[in-house]
């Protein structure tokens, strides 16, 4: 049985579903799943928009037969080179022998790097402003480099007016039927995934975002096509303008995050007294999270969301304690800047836990720092409760 639906006259969706994945890339927790997006045009040509992920190889490949009902393969375009959307491109161009391979150099050359395959004759190099006539349809092609990998392009229908939008615009989760974004409560169910999707997988790279954002503005686009998640056919620009904040790193909440790492509860403590004492001046949607049981991505997809991020933590082996290390790494790594920070430490006789996390975060950019930092001894007395008072009233004025 065929997961196939029309998206229009000659469009149809034929992606499938990964539920059982647990770790996307191998490193980020997917309790929801992901999707593997793939696109089918039926014109005087036919072409296939990318292929998925191996672990789905026979309810797509039975899709693709399905949806051509007979007719050849003309073109297989491929946009991206990860193996979650490449991987059956040996069986596709095996399948449909007459098919050509329509790409860049930079993906051609990735090919040979995945596969040992002949596609002597068989490929159709395209670069910037490109087109591809198919009869009805005309493909225009855009060079996306770096959003993520150097070889990504988007491909834009000028007939129907849908961008083919490679990993740019996807999110984390499967498909629960409803194909289109406007048929769930996106902003309560799938955001924070598309939040966290996009800060750990595209979240380094807000430059070339921002590039592709500019050549996207020229167009006229009535449907949004990504390789996971949901398709946008309405109020595309409130899901645009979300890339627009995050690829220019503004924050989307004048809001705080909370992130603590403690050891016998003390510093954990300290973090809860600070979360109430905002409360109660009246900061909303703020967040708490323990370091040590809170997978990093999270806390990374948190960052770019929130204004002011607060960072607690125990001093361990005259230094950090590794789980709050490991996510103040991420967040370097993501390079995450334009935020207002405020350090907490606890270190019963040699506190070294602001230092080392000033350390790591020196190579942010226009990171602003509050005062007072918060030193606890052990456990928090009356004097670290008036601390938390001062930082929380001026955690509030920075706002």
């Amino acid at each position: 049985m065929q997961n196939i639906q029309k998206i229009n006259q000659d469009w149809t969706y034929v992606g499938a579903n990964n539920r059982r994945l647990n770790l996307f890339e191998n490193i980020y927790p997917i309790p929801k799943g992901v999707s593997y997006n793939s696109y089918i045009l039926l014109d005087e040509k036919t072409v296939l928009m990318d292929t998925a992920d191996a672990s789905v190889q026979k309810e797509f490949l039975e899709n693709v037969s399905a949806t051509l009902n007979g007719r050849s393969l003309d073109y297989l375009v491929v946009q991206h080179m990860e193996p979650d959307h490449c991987a059956l491109i040996s069986d596709i161009m095996d399948k449909y022998k007459t098919a050509t391979l329509v790409c860049n150099q930079k993906t051609l050359t990735m090919i040979g790097q995945f596969f040992d395959i002949n596609l002597e004759g068989r490929v159709l190099l395209v670069k910037e402003g490109d087109t591809l006539n198919t009869g009805k349809h005309t493909l225009s092609f855009i060079m996306a480099p770096m959003v993520h990998w150097p070889e990504v392009m988007m491909t834009y229908d000028t007939t129907d007016k849908i961008l083919f939008s490679a990993d740019a615009f996807g999110s984390f989760n499967a498909i629960d039927g409803n194909l289109y974004a406007d048929e769930v409560d996106y902003p309560n169910q799938w955001l924070d995934d598309a939040r966290r999707y996009y800060a750990n997988i595209v979240g380094k790279y807000g430059i070339p975002v921002q590039a592709v954002l500019k050549k996207a503005s020229g167009l006229d686009i009535q449907m949004i096509c990504p390789l996971h998640g949901l398709i946008w056919r309405q109020n595309l620009s409130w899901f645009i303008d979300k890339y627009q904040k995050w690829s220019t790193y503004t924050p989307e909440d004048k809001s705080v995050v909370i992130s603590y790492a403690s050891i016998y509860g003390f510093t954990e403590q300290a973090a809860n007294a600070l979360a109430f004492k905002l409360a109660q001046r009246g900061i909303k949607n703020i967040k708490v999270y323990d370091v040590s049981s809170t997978h990093p991505s999270w806390i990374v997809s948190e960052s770019f969301r929130a204004s002011h991020l607060v960072f607690a933590a125990s001093s361990y082996n005259a230094g950090l304690f590794p789980a709050m290390e490991t996510v103040l790494l991420d967040i370097k790594a993501h390079a995450l800047c334009n935020r207002t920070i405020a350090l907490m430490e606890n270190g019963s006789w040699a506190p070294t836990a602001i230092n080392a996390m000033k350390s790591i975060l020196a190579d942010l950019k226009n990171i602003t720092y509050i005062e007072p930092e918060i030193h606890i001894k052990s456990a928090m007395k009356s004097t670290d409760e008036n601390q938390l008072d001062k930082l929380a009233d001026e955690i509030v004025k920075s706002m």
